[in-house]
């Protein structure tokens, strides 16, 4: 029974699972807490056992094998069962933990949320690390199930229904503005439905996907307003908008914020659109886990500290 676990160090699926994720043996030693040459050494045990390359180098980065790719959906969900089931034996003490979470989220979610998250783990939590990673898709469910993230931060609203095996807590909402250069000529004094359209606009899509509430709320009415520049991260956008006549049609809580930063106007959006909500995604796996319950609870009084702002 188990005769090919007994040929193998399970040690070295940690390195595997790591690899996978970050493609860069410098970062999975630094995750690991290895040296680089021991991370080396673990991944040359871990191709003799299993007699495959399993990460090739191409482009700086360390891509996996097609063997690797079936390997890690099972191997990763393994992981996170087993770490699960072994945290709900160890008591959570967050002034000594020195424990890892994962966090995918967007470049807005991370500004919206992390000044206040990172302020209240730095009092109560100083050695806990916070490793944050870009969001693959809007909730990041694939890498929840595959324990390669502890949460994903997004926005949601509170209709959507979950899979069965993963939960979501809610945090602030907001709504949306548009945000255009101080005297702009088609804007002037306010924001008309005819002006709005007849202005071309800034959209962010981090997954150059679909198009997005607005638009979707736009064809609903057999409008559609002009696209001038696609952008996959919001942090440049009041510079390129203080630069120009585009308008970018974004949550309130950031356009106050980049008013500060450059010569802008905030609108309220000449149409209807419903407001949204941050939320946070787990896998129901880490319910048991004091000490995920203890970082999300954290999350949750972050979100309500930037929800009294908006």
């Amino acid at each position: 029974m188990h005769s090919a676990l007994r040929r193998l160090d399970l040690n070295l699926l940690l390195v595997f699972d790591v690899l996978l994720r970050t493609r860069s043996v410098t970062l999975a030693a630094q995750e690991l807490s290895l040296s680089q040459s021991a991370c080396s050494h673990a991944l040359a045990r871990l191709r003799e056992a299993l007699d495959d390359r399993l990460f090739i180098r191409n482009g700086g980065l360390m891509q996996p094998t097609p063997l690797a790719q079936r390997l890690a959906p099972s191997i990763s969900a393994t992981l996170n069962t087993l770490s699960g089931c072994l945290a709900e034996t160890q008591h959570f003490d967050p002034a000594t933990s020195r424990q890892i979470f994962t966090c995918a989220a967007t470049d807005y979610t991370g500004f919206a949320l992390l000044p206040h998250f990172i302020s209240r783990l730095q009092q109560q939590a100083p050695l806990v690390h916070i490793n944050i990673v870009q969001s693959r898709s809007a909730d990041s469910l694939d890498d929840l199930r595959a324990g390669r993230i502890d949460f994903s931060l997004g926005f949601g609203c509170a209709q959507e229904s979950l899979p069965d095996d993963i939960r979501a807590v809610d945090g602030f909402t907001d709504d949306y503005v548009v945000m255009a250069r101080t005297r702009h000529p088609v804007v002037g004094a306010r924001l008309t439905l005819e002006r709005y359209l007849a202005c071309r606009h800034i959209v962010i899509r981090p997954w150059h996907d679909e198009p997005g509430i607005i638009d979707s709320i736009l064809a609903r009415e057999g409008l559609e307003r002009q696209i001038a520049l696609q952008l996959p991260t919001m942090m440049g956008t009041p510079f390129i908008v203080a630069e120009s006549d585009l308008l970018i049609t974004l949550p309130r809580h950031a356009a106050r914020t980049f008013t500060s930063l450059a010569g802008l106007d905030i609108f309220p959006v000449p149409f209807a659109t419903p407001q949204y909500t941050l939320r946070v995604w787990s896998h129901c796996s880490a319910e048991s886990s004091g000490a995920h319950r203890w970082v999300e609870k954290r999350l949750l009084e972050a979100m309500s500290g930037k929800g009294e702002e908006v």
